[in-house]
């Protein structure tokens, strides 16, 4: 059996980001800042929240313009640590 790599993203292009952590003290607009600085051209378009069920945490759904791999890994290390967020995807 070969060995079969992943497939390969083709850059620029829309890439979804999910950050969640509790909801206290401004996460949101925290988490929004953080990537704002690696995605200076971000449209509140592209921001959604969700809540979890009872409403301790929130869930920063963003999808952005990604210009490379550097990008995505710049803005993953930063949400981390941020300390604010608990996963990131």
């Amino acid at each position: 059996m070969e060995n079969e790599e992943s497939p390969k993203i083709e850059f620029p292009c829309r890439y979804p980001i999910k950050a969640m952590g509790l909801d206290e003290n401004n996460f949101r607009d925290a988490i929004i800042s953080i990537m704002r600085q690696h995605v200076p051209d971000l449209s509140d378009e592209d921001i959604s929240f969700r809540p979890s069920r009872n409403g301790k945490y929130l869930a920063v759904n963003v999808i952005i313009n990604a210009q490379g791999v550097e990008q995505i890994q710049a803005l993953f290390n930063d949400l981390k640590a941020s300390g604010r967020v608990a996963m990131v995807l």
